[in-house]
Protein backbone atom coordinates (compact mmCIF):
# COMPACT_ATOMS: atom_id res chain seq x y z
CA UNK A 1 0.00 0.00 0.00
CA UNK A 2 1.04 3.10 -1.00
CA UNK A 3 2.40 5.39 1.52
CA UNK A 4 2.99 9.58 2.10
CA UNK A 5 6.07 10.09 4.62
CA UNK A 6 6.23 13.50 6.03
CA UNK A 7 8.91 15.17 8.27
CA UNK A 8 7.36 17.21 10.90
CA UNK A 9 9.36 20.60 10.74
CA UNK A 10 7.83 22.91 13.85
CA UNK A 11 9.93 26.04 13.98
CA UNK A 12 10.87 26.46 17.14
CA UNK A 13 14.05 27.78 19.69
CA UNK A 14 14.91 24.31 20.59
CA UNK A 15 18.37 25.46 22.05
CA UNK A 16 16.49 27.51 24.26
CA UNK A 17 14.02 24.84 25.13
CA UNK A 18 16.62 22.43 26.12
CA UNK A 19 18.79 24.77 27.96
CA UNK A 20 15.52 26.35 30.03
CA UNK A 21 14.40 22.55 30.77
CA UNK A 22 17.42 20.38 30.85
CA UNK A 23 16.60 18.70 28.26
CA UNK A 24 17.71 17.38 24.88
CA UNK A 25 17.79 19.35 21.83
CA UNK A 26 16.30 15.72 20.61
CA UNK A 27 13.46 15.61 23.41
CA UNK A 28 12.63 19.43 22.63
CA UNK A 29 11.86 18.44 19.13
CA UNK A 30 10.12 15.43 20.28
CA UNK A 31 8.11 17.55 22.60
CA UNK A 32 7.06 20.37 20.70
CA UNK A 33 6.08 17.95 17.80
CA UNK A 34 3.38 16.79 20.65
CA UNK A 35 2.36 20.39 20.53
CA UNK A 36 3.27 20.71 24.23
CA UNK A 37 4.40 24.14 24.31
CA UNK A 38 3.21 26.29 27.17
CA UNK A 39 5.51 26.14 29.62
CA UNK A 40 2.90 24.57 32.14
CA UNK A 41 2.21 22.05 30.04
CA UNK A 42 6.00 21.16 29.58
CA UNK A 43 6.55 21.25 33.05
CA UNK A 44 3.63 18.61 33.46
CA UNK A 45 5.23 16.39 30.53
CA UNK A 46 8.46 16.23 32.03
CA UNK A 47 7.65 15.24 35.68
CA UNK A 48 4.14 14.01 35.75
CA UNK A 49 3.44 14.26 39.26
CA UNK A 50 -0.09 14.22 41.64
CA UNK A 51 1.59 17.93 42.26
CA UNK A 52 0.16 19.16 38.56
CA UNK A 53 -3.08 18.34 38.91
CA UNK A 54 -5.85 21.28 38.21
CA UNK A 55 -7.48 22.16 40.95
CA UNK A 56 -10.84 20.26 41.04
CA UNK A 57 -13.28 22.90 41.96
CA UNK A 58 -13.15 24.78 39.01
CA UNK A 59 -15.06 22.21 36.98
CA UNK A 60 -18.77 23.22 36.98
CA UNK A 61 -21.34 21.73 39.19
CA UNK A 62 -18.32 19.57 41.00
CA UNK A 63 -18.92 21.50 44.83
CA UNK A 64 -22.68 21.64 44.01
CA UNK A 65 -23.09 17.92 43.57
CA UNK A 66 -20.89 17.62 46.40
CA UNK A 67 -22.86 19.17 48.48
CA UNK A 68 -25.91 17.12 47.27
CA UNK A 69 -24.14 13.73 47.99
CA UNK A 70 -22.87 15.14 51.38
CA UNK A 71 -26.40 16.01 52.53
CA UNK A 72 -27.96 12.58 51.15
CA UNK A 73 -25.66 10.84 53.01
CA UNK A 74 -26.16 12.29 56.04
CA UNK A 75 -29.83 11.11 55.70
CA UNK A 76 -29.11 7.70 54.37
CA UNK A 77 -31.15 8.14 51.25
CA UNK A 78 -30.79 5.54 48.73
CA UNK A 79 -28.03 6.76 45.96
CA UNK A 80 -28.08 5.03 42.82
CA UNK A 81 -24.84 4.95 40.48
CA UNK A 82 -25.92 4.09 36.70
CA UNK A 83 -22.67 3.67 34.30
CA UNK A 84 -22.37 2.46 30.91
CA UNK A 85 -21.09 -0.79 30.20
CA UNK A 86 -17.53 -0.44 28.49
CA UNK A 87 -14.22 -0.40 30.35
CA UNK A 88 -14.63 3.34 31.41
CA UNK A 89 -18.14 2.74 32.87
CA UNK A 90 -17.19 -0.21 34.63
CA UNK A 91 -14.00 2.09 36.25
CA UNK A 92 -16.01 4.99 36.66
CA UNK A 93 -18.90 3.03 38.67
CA UNK A 94 -16.66 1.44 40.66
CA UNK A 95 -14.72 4.20 41.35
CA UNK A 96 -17.51 6.20 42.74
CA UNK A 97 -18.90 3.61 44.52
CA UNK A 98 -16.07 2.35 46.20
CA UNK A 99 -16.18 5.72 47.71
CA UNK A 100 -19.19 6.65 48.14
CA UNK A 101 -19.47 3.39 50.10
CA UNK A 102 -15.92 4.76 52.48
CA UNK A 103 -18.40 7.70 53.20
CA UNK A 104 -20.98 5.52 54.50
CA UNK A 105 -23.73 6.43 51.66
CA UNK A 106 -26.82 4.06 50.94
CA UNK A 107 -25.47 3.31 47.08
CA UNK A 108 -26.08 0.83 44.46
CA UNK A 109 -25.51 0.70 41.04
CA UNK A 110 -26.89 -0.55 37.77
CA UNK A 111 -25.58 -0.87 34.50
CA UNK A 112 -27.18 -0.88 31.09
CA UNK A 113 -27.37 -4.10 28.65
CA UNK A 114 -25.67 -3.21 25.54
CA UNK A 115 -28.01 -5.56 23.65
CA UNK A 116 -31.63 -4.99 25.46
CA UNK A 117 -31.01 -1.32 26.38
CA UNK A 118 -28.12 -0.07 24.36
CA UNK A 119 -25.91 2.81 25.32
CA UNK A 120 -27.30 5.33 28.82
CA UNK A 121 -29.55 5.88 30.99
CA UNK A 122 -32.81 5.08 29.81
CA UNK A 123 -36.93 5.15 30.94
CA UNK A 124 -36.79 1.52 32.21
CA UNK A 125 -33.78 2.27 34.56
CA UNK A 126 -35.56 5.20 36.04
CA UNK A 127 -38.96 3.58 36.34
CA UNK A 128 -37.16 1.17 38.16
CA UNK A 129 -34.64 3.39 40.80
CA UNK A 130 -38.45 4.64 41.49
CA UNK A 131 -39.86 1.81 42.53
CA UNK A 132 -36.71 0.38 44.73
CA UNK A 133 -37.19 3.80 46.80
CA UNK A 134 -34.18 5.73 45.16
CA UNK A 135 -33.78 9.21 45.84
CA UNK A 136 -30.98 10.14 43.99
CA UNK A 137 -29.11 9.54 40.70
CA UNK A 138 -25.71 9.61 39.92
CA UNK A 139 -24.70 8.99 36.23
CA UNK A 140 -21.56 8.24 35.20
CA UNK A 141 -19.48 8.16 31.43
CA UNK A 142 -23.43 8.87 30.08
CA UNK A 143 -26.18 10.72 30.89
CA UNK A 144 -25.03 14.35 29.01
CA UNK A 145 -27.77 13.51 26.37
CA UNK A 146 -30.51 11.63 27.97
CA UNK A 147 -32.46 14.71 27.68
CA UNK A 148 -35.97 13.37 28.25
CA UNK A 149 -35.01 10.48 30.37
CA UNK A 150 -33.62 13.03 33.08
CA UNK A 151 -36.98 15.40 32.62
CA UNK A 152 -38.48 12.14 32.98
CA UNK A 153 -36.76 11.30 36.46
CA UNK A 154 -37.08 14.84 37.67
CA UNK A 155 -41.11 14.46 36.95
CA UNK A 156 -40.75 11.66 39.34
CA UNK A 157 -39.25 13.77 42.01
CA UNK A 158 -35.70 11.77 42.06
CA UNK A 159 -32.54 14.05 42.22
CA UNK A 160 -30.60 13.62 39.68
CA UNK A 161 -26.35 14.56 39.46
CA UNK A 162 -24.49 13.81 36.00
CA UNK A 163 -21.21 12.82 35.22
CA UNK A 164 -20.11 12.79 31.72
CA UNK A 165 -16.99 13.63 29.23
CA UNK A 166 -18.61 12.99 26.09
CA UNK A 167 -19.85 16.19 23.51
CA UNK A 168 -22.84 18.29 24.44
CA UNK A 169 -25.75 17.37 22.55
CA UNK A 170 -27.29 19.80 20.00
CA UNK A 171 -29.87 20.84 17.97
CA UNK A 172 -28.79 22.54 14.38
CA UNK A 173 -30.82 25.84 13.84
CA UNK A 174 -31.37 27.75 10.60
CA UNK A 175 -27.43 28.65 8.75
CA UNK A 176 -25.84 25.81 10.49
CA UNK A 177 -25.82 27.45 14.17
CA UNK A 178 -25.48 25.06 16.64
CA UNK A 179 -27.64 25.56 19.73
CA UNK A 180 -26.28 23.41 22.84
CA UNK A 181 -29.16 21.62 24.69
CA UNK A 182 -29.41 21.79 28.73
CA UNK A 183 -30.26 19.45 31.04
CA UNK A 184 -33.02 19.61 33.56
CA UNK A 185 -30.40 17.95 36.32
CA UNK A 186 -29.93 19.15 39.68
CA UNK A 187 -25.94 19.28 38.94
CA UNK A 188 -24.59 18.39 35.17
CA UNK A 189 -20.18 17.72 36.06
CA UNK A 190 -18.65 17.92 32.37
CA UNK A 191 -15.54 19.75 31.36
CA UNK A 192 -16.34 19.90 28.11
CA UNK A 193 -19.42 22.40 28.63
CA UNK A 194 -18.97 25.86 27.16
CA UNK A 195 -19.47 27.44 30.71
CA UNK A 196 -17.03 25.05 32.83
CA UNK A 197 -13.52 26.76 33.56
CA UNK A 198 -11.77 23.88 34.01
CA UNK A 199 -7.89 23.99 32.56
CA UNK A 200 -8.40 20.14 31.11
CA UNK A 201 -11.25 19.15 28.50
CA UNK A 202 -9.46 15.53 27.95
CA UNK A 203 -10.61 13.05 30.61
CA UNK A 204 -12.64 10.54 29.96
CA UNK A 205 -15.52 9.72 32.34
CA UNK A 206 -13.27 8.09 35.42
CA UNK A 207 -11.31 11.00 35.04
CA UNK A 208 -14.45 13.10 36.20
CA UNK A 209 -15.38 10.97 38.08
CA UNK A 210 -12.08 11.03 40.06
CA UNK A 211 -12.09 14.46 40.35
CA UNK A 212 -15.46 14.15 42.03
CA UNK A 213 -14.13 11.68 44.21
CA UNK A 214 -11.03 14.37 45.11
CA UNK A 215 -13.58 17.01 46.31
CA UNK A 216 -15.92 14.50 48.11
CA UNK A 217 -13.02 12.88 50.38
CA UNK A 218 -11.27 16.47 51.48
CA UNK A 219 -15.28 16.95 52.44
CA UNK A 220 -15.11 13.88 54.48
CA UNK A 221 -11.75 14.68 55.96
CA UNK A 222 -10.50 11.70 54.09
CA UNK A 223 -6.35 11.40 53.44
CA UNK A 224 -5.60 12.61 49.28
CA UNK A 225 -3.30 9.15 50.00
CA UNK A 226 -6.80 7.07 50.01
CA UNK A 227 -7.93 9.11 46.94
CA UNK A 228 -5.11 8.32 45.03
CA UNK A 229 -5.10 4.67 45.46
CA UNK A 230 -8.06 4.88 42.39
CA UNK A 231 -5.49 6.12 40.28
CA UNK A 232 -4.32 2.54 39.04
CA UNK A 233 -7.97 1.94 38.11
CA UNK A 234 -8.31 5.23 36.58
CA UNK A 235 -5.27 4.44 34.73
CA UNK A 236 -6.86 1.60 32.65
CA UNK A 237 -10.00 3.52 32.24
CA UNK A 238 -7.98 6.27 30.30
CA UNK A 239 -6.25 4.10 28.24
CA UNK A 240 -9.04 1.77 27.03
CA UNK A 241 -11.26 4.93 26.22
CA UNK A 242 -8.72 6.10 23.76
CA UNK A 243 -8.30 10.22 25.32
CA UNK A 244 -5.07 12.11 24.78
CA UNK A 245 -1.98 10.92 26.95
CA UNK A 246 -1.23 14.39 28.01
CA UNK A 247 -1.70 16.68 30.91
CA UNK A 248 -3.54 14.99 33.80
CA UNK A 249 -4.50 11.76 31.50
CA UNK A 250 -0.67 11.34 31.48
CA UNK A 251 -0.43 11.75 34.98
CA UNK A 252 -3.17 9.10 35.82
CA UNK A 253 -1.26 6.21 33.47
CA UNK A 254 2.19 7.25 34.60
CA UNK A 255 1.34 6.77 38.28
CA UNK A 256 -1.49 4.26 37.83
CA UNK A 257 1.34 2.04 35.71
CA UNK A 258 3.40 2.00 38.95
CA UNK A 259 0.70 1.70 41.33
CA UNK A 260 -1.06 -1.31 39.35
CA UNK A 261 2.55 -3.20 39.29
CA UNK A 262 2.48 -3.81 43.26
CA UNK A 263 -1.60 -4.13 43.08
CA UNK A 264 -3.08 -5.24 46.21
CA UNK A 265 -6.65 -5.52 44.49
CA UNK A 266 -7.82 -9.11 44.70
CA UNK A 267 -9.67 -9.19 41.45
CA UNK A 268 -6.83 -7.33 39.29
CA UNK A 269 -3.93 -9.65 40.99
CA UNK A 270 -6.39 -12.69 39.56
CA UNK A 271 -7.03 -11.18 36.11
CA UNK A 272 -3.21 -10.33 35.99
CA UNK A 273 -2.24 -14.12 37.29
CA UNK A 274 -4.75 -15.53 34.61
CA UNK A 275 -3.39 -13.63 31.36
CA UNK A 276 -0.04 -14.48 32.64
CA UNK A 277 1.34 -11.40 33.00
CA UNK A 278 2.67 -12.11 36.59
CA UNK A 279 6.54 -11.79 35.47
CA UNK A 280 5.69 -8.63 33.50
CA UNK A 281 6.39 -4.96 34.26
CA UNK A 282 2.53 -3.79 32.60
CA UNK A 283 2.89 -1.38 30.16
CA UNK A 284 0.27 1.04 28.23
CA UNK A 285 -0.01 -2.02 25.78
CA UNK A 286 -0.98 -4.25 28.63
CA UNK A 287 -3.61 -2.00 29.75
CA UNK A 288 -5.05 -1.34 26.29
CA UNK A 289 -4.54 -4.70 25.15
CA UNK A 290 -4.99 -7.14 27.68
CA UNK A 291 -6.52 -6.00 30.96
CA UNK A 292 -9.03 -3.66 29.30
CA UNK A 293 -10.30 -6.14 26.64
CA UNK A 294 -10.94 -8.72 29.64
CA UNK A 295 -13.41 -5.87 31.31
CA UNK A 296 -14.61 -5.08 28.48
CA UNK A 297 -15.66 -8.37 27.11
CA UNK A 298 -18.26 -8.73 29.47
CA UNK A 299 -20.18 -6.26 29.06
CA UNK A 300 -19.94 -7.03 25.26
CA UNK A 301 -21.10 -10.54 25.48
CA UNK A 302 -22.44 -11.08 28.86
CA UNK A 303 -23.13 -8.33 31.58
CA UNK A 304 -20.48 -5.75 32.49
CA UNK A 305 -21.28 -6.03 36.34
CA UNK A 306 -18.89 -9.54 35.73
CA UNK A 307 -16.14 -6.99 35.35
CA UNK A 308 -17.30 -4.78 38.11
CA UNK A 309 -17.69 -7.75 40.55
CA UNK A 310 -13.98 -8.83 39.86
CA UNK A 311 -12.95 -5.29 40.84
CA UNK A 312 -14.93 -5.10 44.02
CA UNK A 313 -14.25 -8.60 45.16
CA UNK A 314 -13.11 -9.50 48.55
CA UNK A 315 -13.02 -13.72 48.32
CA UNK A 316 -10.38 -15.42 46.77
CA UNK A 317 -12.36 -17.62 45.15
CA UNK A 318 -14.83 -15.38 43.82
CA UNK A 319 -12.22 -13.24 42.03
CA UNK A 320 -10.46 -16.69 41.10
CA UNK A 321 -13.63 -17.61 39.12
CA UNK A 322 -14.91 -14.34 37.19
CA UNK A 323 -11.17 -13.68 36.31
CA UNK A 324 -11.55 -17.42 34.90
CA UNK A 325 -14.55 -16.28 33.08
CA UNK A 326 -13.13 -12.88 31.64
CA UNK A 327 -10.36 -13.98 30.12
CA UNK A 328 -12.67 -17.27 28.58
CA UNK A 329 -15.30 -14.45 27.60
CA UNK A 330 -12.47 -12.34 25.53
CA UNK A 331 -11.04 -15.59 23.97
CA UNK A 332 -14.44 -16.05 22.28
CA UNK A 333 -15.03 -12.63 21.84
CA UNK A 334 -11.19 -12.68 19.91
CA UNK A 335 -12.56 -15.33 17.67
CA UNK A 336 -15.73 -14.27 17.11
CA UNK A 337 -13.48 -10.81 15.72
CA UNK A 338 -11.51 -12.69 13.85
CA UNK A 339 -14.04 -14.51 12.17
CA UNK A 340 -16.06 -10.81 11.69
CA UNK A 341 -12.71 -9.55 10.07
CA UNK A 342 -12.09 -12.12 7.47
CA UNK A 343 -15.93 -11.67 6.65
CA UNK A 344 -15.63 -8.21 6.05
CA UNK A 345 -12.65 -8.25 4.03
CA UNK A 346 -14.23 -11.47 1.59
CA UNK A 347 -17.28 -8.93 1.07
CA UNK A 348 -14.42 -5.44 -0.01
CA UNK A 349 -12.33 -7.70 -2.29
CA UNK A 350 -15.07 -9.61 -3.65
CA UNK A 351 -17.99 -6.95 -3.95
CA UNK A 352 -16.37 -4.26 -6.00
CA UNK A 353 -16.60 -2.27 -2.69
CA UNK A 354 -12.79 -2.06 -2.51
CA UNK A 355 -13.25 1.05 -4.80
CA UNK A 356 -15.30 2.89 -2.31
CA UNK A 357 -13.95 5.61 -0.74
CA UNK A 358 -16.41 4.73 2.51
CA UNK A 359 -16.74 1.50 3.36
CA UNK A 360 -20.04 0.76 4.80
CA UNK A 361 -20.51 -3.61 5.14
CA UNK A 362 -23.31 -5.13 6.07
CA UNK A 363 -22.75 -8.73 8.11
CA UNK A 364 -25.66 -9.78 9.39
CA UNK A 365 -24.65 -12.32 11.73
CA UNK A 366 -21.71 -11.27 13.91
CA UNK A 367 -22.53 -10.24 17.13
CA UNK A 368 -23.66 -6.07 17.37
CA UNK A 369 -21.03 -5.79 20.44
CA UNK A 370 -18.32 -6.65 17.91
CA UNK A 371 -19.12 -4.19 14.87
CA UNK A 372 -17.05 -1.31 15.88
CA UNK A 373 -13.75 -3.48 17.01
CA UNK A 374 -14.30 -5.27 13.38
CA UNK A 375 -14.87 -1.28 11.82
CA UNK A 376 -11.64 -0.55 13.58
CA UNK A 377 -9.31 -3.63 12.41
CA UNK A 378 -10.47 -2.97 8.72
CA UNK A 379 -9.59 0.89 8.85
CA UNK A 380 -6.34 -0.06 10.07
CA UNK A 381 -5.82 -2.71 7.43
CA UNK A 382 -7.04 -0.51 3.73
CA UNK A 383 -6.90 3.20 6.16
CA UNK A 384 -10.06 3.81 5.04
CA UNK A 385 -13.20 4.82 7.11
CA UNK A 386 -15.33 2.05 7.71
CA UNK A 387 -18.94 1.00 9.06
CA UNK A 388 -19.59 -1.98 10.06
CA UNK A 389 -23.67 -3.00 10.37
CA UNK A 390 -25.30 -5.99 11.64
CA UNK A 391 -28.33 -7.67 12.42
CA UNK A 392 -30.85 -6.07 15.95
CA UNK A 393 -33.24 -6.71 17.46
CA UNK A 394 -34.87 -3.92 15.66
CA UNK A 395 -34.06 -2.99 12.41
CA UNK A 396 -30.03 -2.69 12.02
CA UNK A 397 -26.94 -1.21 14.14
CA UNK A 398 -23.96 -0.32 13.06
CA UNK A 399 -20.59 1.34 14.39
CA UNK A 400 -17.93 2.83 12.70
CA UNK A 401 -14.36 3.88 13.05
CA UNK A 402 -12.50 6.96 10.92
CA UNK A 403 -9.11 8.12 9.59
CA UNK A 404 -7.84 12.05 10.62
CA UNK A 405 -9.06 13.37 7.70
CA UNK A 406 -12.55 12.43 7.79
CA UNK A 407 -15.17 13.28 10.61
CA UNK A 408 -17.55 10.93 10.86
CA UNK A 409 -19.92 12.26 13.09
CA UNK A 410 -20.31 14.69 10.64
CA UNK A 411 -21.04 13.14 7.91
CA UNK A 412 -23.57 10.81 9.22
CA UNK A 413 -25.58 14.30 10.58
CA UNK A 414 -25.74 14.96 6.14
CA UNK A 415 -27.64 11.68 6.16
CA UNK A 416 -29.70 11.47 9.47
CA UNK A 417 -33.20 11.55 7.46
CA UNK A 418 -31.74 7.80 6.87
CA UNK A 419 -31.07 7.15 10.32
CA UNK A 420 -33.39 6.06 13.35
CA UNK A 421 -30.80 7.00 15.55
CA UNK A 422 -27.03 7.66 15.71
CA UNK A 423 -23.89 9.70 17.70
CA UNK A 424 -20.35 9.76 17.91
CA UNK A 425 -17.11 12.06 17.16
CA UNK A 426 -14.84 12.91 13.87
CA UNK A 427 -12.68 9.42 15.03
CA UNK A 428 -16.28 6.68 15.97
CA UNK A 429 -20.31 6.88 15.87
CA UNK A 430 -22.86 4.46 16.07
CA UNK A 431 -25.82 4.62 14.51
CA UNK A 432 -29.32 2.70 13.83
CA UNK A 433 -31.30 2.38 10.34
CA UNK A 434 -33.71 0.30 8.74
CA UNK A 435 -32.74 -2.86 6.86
CA UNK A 436 -33.62 -1.61 3.18
CA UNK A 437 -31.83 1.75 3.44
CA UNK A 438 -28.36 -0.21 4.03
CA UNK A 439 -27.92 0.35 0.12
CA UNK A 440 -28.79 4.02 -0.21
CA UNK A 441 -26.84 4.77 2.85
CA UNK A 442 -23.68 3.36 1.31
CA UNK A 443 -24.24 5.29 -1.98
CA UNK A 444 -25.21 8.59 -0.21
CA UNK A 445 -22.20 8.55 2.14
CA UNK A 446 -19.97 7.70 -0.85
CA UNK A 447 -21.33 10.45 -2.84
CA UNK A 448 -21.23 13.12 -0.25
CA UNK A 449 -17.73 12.94 0.47
CA UNK A 450 -14.65 15.26 -0.15
CA UNK A 451 -12.07 12.45 0.59
CA UNK A 452 -9.75 12.43 -2.14
CA UNK A 453 -7.26 9.71 -3.44
CA UNK A 454 -4.68 10.85 -1.61
CA UNK A 455 -6.59 11.51 1.95
CA UNK A 456 -6.64 7.09 1.86
CA UNK A 457 -3.09 7.00 1.17
CA UNK A 458 -1.47 6.13 4.61
CA UNK A 459 0.45 8.69 6.55
CA UNK A 460 3.83 8.31 7.98
CA UNK A 461 4.24 10.82 10.18
CA UNK A 462 7.91 11.27 10.83
CA UNK A 463 9.67 13.24 14.23
CA UNK A 464 13.32 14.34 12.83
CA UNK A 465 15.98 12.58 10.79
CA UNK A 466 18.00 10.24 13.09
CA UNK A 467 21.33 8.81 11.44
CA UNK A 468 22.36 5.52 12.73
CA UNK A 469 25.44 6.29 14.23
CA UNK A 470 24.04 9.04 16.73
CA UNK A 471 21.94 6.49 18.66
CA UNK A 472 23.43 5.16 21.51
CA UNK A 473 22.02 4.54 25.28
CA UNK A 474 22.11 8.20 26.66
CA UNK A 475 19.18 8.76 23.47
CA UNK A 476 17.33 5.60 24.42
CA UNK A 477 17.12 6.58 27.97
CA UNK A 478 15.94 10.34 27.13
CA UNK A 479 13.04 8.55 25.13
CA UNK A 480 12.31 6.85 27.61
CA UNK A 481 11.52 9.68 29.47
CA UNK A 482 8.71 10.10 26.77
CA UNK A 483 6.33 6.93 27.77
CA UNK A 484 3.68 6.11 28.58
CA UNK A 485 3.01 6.57 24.65
CA UNK A 486 -0.45 7.00 23.49
CA UNK A 487 -2.99 9.24 21.61
CA UNK A 488 -1.21 12.60 21.24
CA UNK A 489 1.73 11.63 22.59
CA UNK A 490 2.60 8.84 20.33
CA UNK A 491 6.29 6.95 20.34
CA UNK A 492 9.12 8.54 18.13
CA UNK A 493 9.62 7.98 14.95
CA UNK A 494 13.06 8.60 13.40
CA UNK A 495 14.34 7.89 9.34
CA UNK A 496 17.68 7.67 7.53
CA UNK A 497 17.82 7.33 3.94
CA UNK A 498 19.81 4.89 1.47
CA UNK A 499 20.94 1.89 4.50
CA UNK A 500 22.69 -0.52 3.33
CA UNK A 501 21.83 -4.52 4.35
CA UNK A 502 24.44 -6.51 5.46
CA UNK A 503 22.15 -9.57 6.09
CA UNK A 504 18.40 -10.79 6.48
CA UNK A 505 17.07 -13.97 8.41
CA UNK A 506 13.95 -14.81 9.76
CA UNK A 507 13.06 -15.44 12.92
CA UNK A 508 9.91 -16.90 15.53
CA UNK A 509 7.90 -19.79 15.37
CA UNK A 510 5.64 -18.64 12.75
CA UNK A 511 8.20 -16.91 10.65
CA UNK A 512 6.92 -13.78 11.25
CA UNK A 513 9.77 -11.65 12.10
CA UNK A 514 12.25 -10.33 10.05
CA UNK A 515 16.10 -9.85 11.75
CA UNK A 516 18.20 -7.33 9.24
CA UNK A 517 22.26 -5.96 10.00
CA UNK A 518 22.78 -3.05 8.33
CA UNK A 519 25.51 -1.17 7.70
CA UNK A 520 26.17 2.17 9.24
CA UNK A 521 27.81 5.31 7.30
CA UNK A 522 30.66 4.88 9.51
CA UNK A 523 30.83 1.38 8.67
CA UNK A 524 29.58 -0.30 12.10
CA UNK A 525 26.73 -2.83 11.89
CA UNK A 526 23.94 -2.52 13.80
CA UNK A 527 20.50 -4.66 14.54
CA UNK A 528 17.17 -3.98 13.18
CA UNK A 529 13.92 -5.78 13.75
CA UNK A 530 10.68 -5.85 11.30
CA UNK A 531 7.13 -7.25 12.67
CA UNK A 532 5.69 -6.37 9.29
CA UNK A 533 4.51 -8.37 6.27
CA UNK A 534 7.85 -10.91 5.26
CA UNK A 535 6.72 -12.09 1.76
CA UNK A 536 5.73 -8.45 0.50
CA UNK A 537 9.34 -7.14 1.83
CA UNK A 538 10.51 -10.33 -0.52
CA UNK A 539 8.32 -9.28 -3.16
CA UNK A 540 9.43 -5.78 -3.06
CA UNK A 541 13.39 -6.76 -2.71
CA UNK A 542 13.02 -9.40 -5.66
CA UNK A 543 11.07 -7.46 -8.29
CA UNK A 544 13.26 -3.91 -7.47
CA UNK A 545 16.96 -5.76 -7.54
CA UNK A 546 16.12 -9.06 -8.81
CA UNK A 547 15.92 -12.88 -6.52
CA UNK A 548 19.75 -12.98 -6.74
CA UNK A 549 20.35 -10.05 -4.21
CA UNK A 550 17.55 -11.02 -2.05
CA UNK A 551 19.46 -14.56 -1.82
CA UNK A 552 23.03 -12.58 -1.12
CA UNK A 553 20.74 -10.87 1.40
CA UNK A 554 20.04 -14.03 3.41
CA UNK A 555 22.96 -15.76 2.98
CA UNK A 556 25.02 -12.49 4.55
CA UNK A 557 27.41 -12.03 1.33
CA UNK A 558 27.71 -8.39 0.16
CA UNK A 559 24.63 -7.10 -1.83
CA UNK A 560 23.19 -4.34 -3.51
CA UNK A 561 20.30 -3.82 -1.12
CA UNK A 562 19.48 -0.15 0.27
CA UNK A 563 16.57 0.82 1.56
CA UNK A 564 14.82 4.13 3.82
CA UNK A 565 13.97 3.45 7.43
CA UNK A 566 11.60 4.79 9.53
CA UNK A 567 12.67 3.28 13.21
CA UNK A 568 12.47 3.77 16.45
CA UNK A 569 15.36 2.74 18.59
CA UNK A 570 15.47 0.56 21.70
CA UNK A 571 17.50 -1.80 24.08
CA UNK A 572 17.18 -5.48 22.93
CA UNK A 573 17.72 -7.99 26.25
CA UNK A 574 18.49 -11.47 24.93
CA UNK A 575 20.09 -14.01 27.27
CA UNK A 576 21.69 -11.30 29.95
CA UNK A 577 23.22 -9.21 27.04
CA UNK A 578 21.77 -6.18 25.86
CA UNK A 579 22.14 -4.56 22.56
CA UNK A 580 21.02 -1.47 21.12
CA UNK A 581 18.49 -2.19 17.96
CA UNK A 582 16.35 -0.71 15.92
CA UNK A 583 12.81 -1.48 15.35
CA UNK A 584 11.61 -0.84 11.64
CA UNK A 585 8.05 0.54 11.50
CA UNK A 586 7.91 1.39 7.61
CA UNK A 587 10.79 0.99 4.75
CA UNK A 588 11.03 1.90 0.98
Amino acid sequence: MAERWFIKNIKADYKYISKKYALSELVSRLIVNRNIISDEMIRSYINPDFDKFHEAREMKDLEKSVDILREKIKAQNKIRIVGDYDVDGVISIYILYSALKRCNANVDYEIPDRIKDGYGINMNIIKQAKEDGVDTILTCDNGISAIDQIKYAKELGITVIVTDHHDIPFVEKENNVREFISLSADAVVNPKQSECNYKFKQLCGAGVAFKLVEILYETFNIDKKECYKFIEFLAIATVCDVVDLVDENRIFVKKGLELINSTTNLGLQELIRECELTEKTLSVYHLGFIIGPCINASGRLDSAKRGLKLLLSDDEEEAVRLAKELVKLNEDRKDMTMNGVEAAVEIIEKSGMINDKVFVIYIPDIHESLAGIIAGRIKEKYNVPTLVITKAEHGVKGSGRSIEEYNMFEELIKCKDLLEKFGGHPMAAGFSLKEENIDEFRRRLNENTILKDEDLLRKVTIDSVLPLDAINYDVINDLERLEPFGKSNSKPLFAEKNINLLRATILGKNRNVLKLKLKTRMNKALDAIYFGDIEKFEEEVSSKYGNEELQKLYNGEYNHVNLDLVFYPNVNEYNGNTTIQIVIQNYR
